[in-house]
């Protein structure tokens, strides 16, 4: 009898390979705690209703599909997302937002199997729900960026976009929703003449085609071109605006983005925002992305949900580690929250938060722009350890309020020594 084989596009994981993954997923997990995430953990098996409602088309026709044996279509999950935003309609709709959720573990699509991309893989997923503001899409790509640097990885660089952009365009000039979708499709997959062909009229057709050559090297110049260039559709341009305040957001805390792609378009249907991708120069496949999906919790009979999150690609990071010969090692701490007392200083507490995860400590950032004292109620019943309040008169002197939440006892401290405070 000879011997079995793996079943094509799927592998066994021995040795390195699967202590590769297990360090990897480790480091999410770690990630995870650092940013405030709890851990989900879903079925691999879904109704087929709820993986294809919008997947897209593309995914759609790649998804493990079969019936059980009650007659029922079901299929194996090909992403995170759909599982989540049911989770989110059911076990958990009267959680407290934003819920941040993570969860790890295999996906399937049936693609060609080949460097990078096999018929089964692992992600590390990571969803925040409930906050529409740019601090929570800057949070995803912060996190993904906080993630990739500790494992070590040299070189990476971030492409953002903004789907509304281009969806802007084609609602104004009356594109129905589908062929917006195959138009995004194949943009996707960088076949642009098949998707100009797709466009109603020559103005239509004429714009897209802008679009794609408004690329420059400085990102923000960028987003001011797109802004000029559609400056005449009034969603397109509100898109450019909010990418243009998530990238501030994201740049200014020390974040590589090398690219904003102003035709930048992903897979799944449902993303409604900023989108993103990671790469390294050494290999052209994406190591993780992700990007905001407001109306699909709704979609699975949720309340209006504003939602973001993202995804890594564990087996191409681990290419990636193994291409750059990286090693890497962990450590965790205290629970802290920060906040600033107004939107003019988010940037300065994003550099504060930063820094203290480097220095170990488990940070969550307020991204729901709540009241100060909301917040801080809310992170005393999560038995959250320190408060690092950024204020405009602190700040001037170098320092930070810092309220220990379990003693009830503030005091000034300066930045530079904060962290030393929290985690000693």
């Amino acid at each position: 009898m000879p011997a079995f084989q793996t079943v094509r596009g799927m592998r066994d994981l021995v040795g390195e390979e699967a202590a590769a993954f297990t360090n990897i997923i480790s480091k999410a997990r770690e990630t995870a705690m650092l940013y405030g995430y709890r851990e989900v953990i879903t079925p691999v098996v879904e109704p087929l209703e709820l993986l294809s409602a919008k997947s897209g088309e593309e995914i759609r026709q790649r998804m493990f599909i079969f019936k059980d044996l009650g007659e029922r279509q079901v299929a194996l999950r090909p992403e995170f997302t759909a599982s989540i935003a049911r989770l989110a309609t059911t076990a958990l709709k009267n959680e407290p937002k934003p819920l941040r959720l993570f969860s790890v573990g295999s996906v399937y699509r049936y693609d060609e199997p080949q460097k990078g991309r096999y018929r089964e893989f692992w992600q590390s997923n990571f969803e925040l729900l409930g906050s529409a503001r740019p601090e929570a899409d800057a949070e995803i790509i912060l996190l993904t960026n906080r993630l990739l640097k500790s494992l070590g990885l040299q070189s990476y660089a971030f492409k953002i976009g903004h789907i509304g952009v281009i969806r802007g365009i084609l609602s104004q000039e009356g594109v129905e929703e589908k062929t917006q979708n195959a138009i995004l499709q194949r943009m996707d997959k960088k076949e642009y003449e098949e998707a100009l062909k797709l466009a109603p009229n020559e103005h239509c057709r004429n714009m897209l085609d802008g679009l794609l050559k408004l690329k420059s090297n400085d990102c923000f110049e960028t987003v001011e071109k797109i802004k000029s260039y559609v400056a005449d559709c009034d969603k397109a341009k509100g898109a450019a605006e909010n990418l243009g305040e998530v990238l501030k957001l994201v740049v200014e805390s020390g974040c590589p983005v090398q690219v904003v792609e102003p035709a930048f378009a992903r897979g799944l249907e449902y993303y409604t925002g900023v989108i993103f991708e990671v790469y390294i120069p050494q290999l052209d496949i994406a190591l993780g992305g992700g990007g905001r999906y407001d109306r699909l919790i709704e979609l699975f009979g949720g309340e209006p949900t504003p939602a973001v999150g993202c995804a890594h690609g564990i087996d191409r990071v681990a290419i990636a580690l193994q291409t750059q010969k990286t090693e890497f090692a962990a450590k965790i701490g205290k629970r802290v929250l920060v906040l600033s007392v107004n939107d003019a200083l988010k940037v300065e507490a994003l550099k504060i938060a930063q820094m203290l995860r480097d220095a170990g400590a488990a940070v969550e950032f307020e991204v729901m722009g709540r009241k100060m004292a909301k917040a801080l109620e809310d992170a005393d019943k999560r038995k959250v350890d320190y408060a690092v309040i950024v204020g405009e008169r602190e700040l001037k002197e170098g320092s930070v309020m810092l309220r220990n939440l379990s003693k009830r006892e503030q005091t000034i401290v300066p930045i530079n020594t904060l962290a030393d405070k929290i985690t000693n």
